[in-house]
Parts: structure tokens; C-alpha cells; sequence
């Protein structure tokens, strides 16, 4: 591949993402759910595994564990997420959602799910397995 192909790849994921982030942003405004984008990542993140470390959110939402952390705060303080030290290792903290933070999952997921099918419009199943097979070798390439 040519240096001006690789060049404009991080330019197109950099602009889709930031498309998908605007647009999620806006719908959630429009129904009046105070929720960005990355706190809804997590919110679904921890309302299809239960509960998890921290550090296994970061892990598990590609976020690094600052960014996690400041969102955890605001998620703790709107009620929608419980923080408690692990009994095993006190440094450890695991998160649960509250019945508002399932609540509010709920209600942002069908908004989500809507702008995912309008994202997707006009591709296949097969575009979706492709484009997923070669983020992830790009991934597996770089991290080695």
C-alpha cells in the first residue's frame, strides 16, 4: 500500500467517528436523555456483562483508564452506576449499573440501534464482517 493510502485511512476513521459521535449527541438531546456517546459505551458495556473491574471497562471499551475513570465519576454522580471495592483487593473497584442506570440504557439503546441502521444503510452483512476483519488486523498488527 502506497503512504498516501495509509495517510488518508486514520483521516476517514477520525471523520466517521466523529460523524457517529455528533449524530448519537444529537439524538440523545433530541429525546432528552443527558448521556454522551462514550458514558452510553460503557452503560452497555456493563449492562451485558453484569459487573466489572475498572480496569476491565477501560480494557473492554478501548478507553484508556483516565478517561474511564472521569466518566465513572459522572456516571456514579447521576446515580446510574454503583463503585464498591472489591472485597479481594481493596485498590480494585468493581461497577454494577443501579436500576436507573439500566433504566437509562434502556431507554438510550433503540436510539442507538436506530442510528446504527442508518449508519448501515445500503451495506451488507458482509461489508460489516470485512470492514470489522480489518479494523481488527490493523489492531492485531500494531499491538503485535
Amino acid at each position: 500500500m502506497s503512504m498516501n493510502g495509509t495517510k488518508a485511512f486514520g483521516l476517514h476513521l477520525d471523520a466517521t467517528l466523529k460523524v457517529i459521535k455528533q449524530d448519537l449527541t444529537r439524538r440523545f438531546r433530541e429525546q432528552g436523555i443527558d448521556l454522551t456517546p462514550e458514558q452510553y459505551a460503557l452503560l452497555a458495556e456493563l449492562a451485558s456483562r453484569g459487573e466489572l473491574a475498572q480496569k476491565e471497562l477501560a480494557k473492554s471499551t478501548f478507553k484508556d483508564a483516565p478517561t474511564v475513570s472521569r466518566i465513572i465519576d459522572l456516571l456514579v454522580k447521576k446515580g446510574w452506576i454503583n463503585r464498591s471495592a472489591d472485597t479481594d483487593d481493596r485498590r480494585k473497584y468493581i461497577l454494577t449499573l443501579t436500576p436507573a442506570g439500566q433504566a437509562i440504557f434502556e431507554t438510550a439503546a433503540p436510539i442507538v440501534h436506530a442510528a446504527r441502521e442508518v449508519g448501515w444503510q445500503g451495506l451488507t452483512e458482509e461489508d460489516y464482517s470485512r470492514l470489522k476483519h480489518i479494523l481488527d488486523r490493523v489492531v492485531e498488527n500494531i499491538q503485535g
